[in-house]
């Protein structure tokens, strides 16, 4: 299957999840082949704290960008075990985490005023984007599916996204579907081009009849006339026999 270009995903998963299956359907229907469309078909709608998060990544990315600068910090003075330096991050982290909301809520108000974006979900997800490498990668994308949470120990549930292997598979067997419809398309060509070769042929053959049959057609309007001529010149020659052997009677 192909791939959504970039700007198709990032309109579409920049829509409300109540408008997305529409968006989804029109982006499907305008797509320029049908393995397109097809993989467009197959986007799955956000949750609606996955959505606001999206719109954040996509609409404000620089934002997003300054979380990922913090969450390396973090990382860092969390190897180090600076007690310090840990303290004044973690209070950057809240104060990171709280714009971040207000900046996302904003955004998706502007889009849909009547919303009541879930802020712990939007809270949670942000705060795990701090805490995992592969988290704050994804939510980078800006196609969040669901949310995550972390609660500071333990493995990190993985929040579903595009996946980008599962894309590569499909991209190869688009690649493989666009060969065999090449394949088709040369053998249909040149099937085509046999067929009007034979009908060059036979459009020649057929003129050839044609020629043929009015030269025979001809041909036999003029021995008609020399039929009639010859009837004419057998019945003035009977005549003349009929008149002579009368002349000789006589």
């Amino acid at each position: 299957m192909a791939q959504v270009p970039d700007e198709v995903a990032d309109r579409l998963y920049a829509t409300a999840p109540e408008g997305f299956v529409a968006a989804r359907e029109q982006a499907a229907k305008a797509a320029s082949d049908p393995a397109q469309a097809a993989a467009i078909a197959k986007l799955r709608k956000p949750t609606v704290a996955a959505w606001v998060i999206n719109l954040m990544a996509i609409r404000k990315p620089e934002l997003v960008d300054g979380l990922a600068k913090l969450a390396g910090e973090l990382r860092t003075a969390q190897r180090e075990l600076k007690g310090a330096q840990l303290r004044e991050l973690a209070r950057q982290r809240r104060t990171v985490v709280t714009s971040l909301v207000d900046a996302a809520v904003e955004l998706a108000a502007k889009e849909q005023p009547k919303l009541k974006p879930p802020l712990a979900d939007i809270e949670a997800t942000l705060n795990a984007a701090l805490a995992d490498e592969e988290v704050a990668r994804q939510l980078r994308t800006g196609r969040l599916l669901k949310t995550a949470s972390y609660a500071g120990f333990g493995e990190l549930p993985t929040p579903e996204v595009a996946d980008s292997a599962t894309a590569r598979k499909d991209l190869r067997a688009a690649h493989q579907a666009e060969q065999a419809a090449q394949a088709e398309m040369e053998a249909a060509a040149q099937a085509e081009s046999q067929a009007a070769s034979a009908l060059e042929d036979i459009d020649e053959q057929l003129t050839r009849l044609r020629q043929a049959r009015q030269a025979a057609a001809e041909e036999l309007n003029e021995r008609k006339a020399s039929h009639v001529t010859a009837q004419r010149a057998l019945a003035a020659a009977r005549r003349r026999v009929s008149e002579a052997e009368a002349a000789v009677g006589d």
